[in-house]
């Protein structure tokens, strides 16, 4: 096997976002067809354009693996897997907030998706959460964070978490 020299490893993740491995060509030993958390097949490359998927930074340093999963493609910009499904549950959620009026729980599934990117909507989108899940209460809002906490964007994290 050739000595693996340096740049992006290629990341092995489940469909849920766990990440199984944050080097392949470092740790083939680790590899796993599916995750030991819940039982979701793996995969190490975007289903959209097929690029690998960016794993930890190797640069021959010894250092700490704080990899998390990407939440989009850093090719064709798509939403992995298991960024798509949080954002789809956490709008199934919205719907079952009967605190909110039927425009406020649009809005809401409107915000989410401003949530998971750090753009100029960010800031916005973090505003009407916030208002909207003080609204919603207590255990609502606390099952929309716990959703959504993994896919949120540093800075929607940094307003919506503290």
């Amino acid at each position: 096997m050739a000595r693996w020299v340096g740049g992006y490893c290629t990341a092995q993740i489940c469909q849920n976002g766990h990440v199984i491995v944050s080097g392949t060509e470092t740790a083939p030993d680790l590899k796993a067809d599916y995750c030991k958390d819940c039982g979701a097949s793996t995969t190490m490359e975007c289903a959209a354009c097929k690029a690998s998927i960016r794993g930890r930074y190797e640069s021959g340093a010894i250092g700490l693996d704080n990899y998390t999963a990407p939440r989009f493609c850093h090719r064709c910009g798509a939403a992995y897997p298991w960024t798509a499904a949080k954002l789809e549950v956490a709008k199934e959620l919205a719907d079952e907030l009967d605190e909110l009026t039927a425009d406020e729980r649009e809005r809401l599934k409107g915000a989410l998706d401003d949530l998971v990117k750090d753009s100029p909507r960010t800031q916005v989108a973090g505003t009407r959460f916030k208002r909207l899940m003080i609204k919603a209460g207590t255990s609502g809002a606390s099952a929309m964070r716990e959703i959504i906490v993994d896919v949120l964007s540093e800075s929607a994290k940094k307003m919506i978490i503290g």
